[in-house]
């Protein structure tokens, strides 16, 4: 199955399929770790849905839900 990284559920985790971003949102996507192949896990999300918070390759990062939609996924087991 295959959505936006903004669409995950709290506890969730998958692995990224593509970036749909151009420019410098794409480049600080590529420059956070963000890239294809990258497993990713849902930690928390803010109480209106901005900003989420995942860790990807062993680190925690915060991203603004309108980069967060950029982010294709391929969703992993919970």
């Amino acid at each position: 199955m295959t959505k936006t990284l903004d669409e995950f559920a709290i506890g969730e985790r998958g692995k990224v399929k593509g970036i749909s971003a151009e420019g410098r949102i794409k480049r600080r996507l590529f420059d956070m770790g963000i890239t294809p192949g990258a497993e990713i896990f849902m930690r928390k999300r803010a109480p209106l849905g901005d900003p989420i918070e995942v860790t990807i390759r062993g680190y925690e990062l915060t991203l603004r839900k309108d980069e967060a939609v950029c982010v294709t996924m391929e969703v992993g087991e919970r």
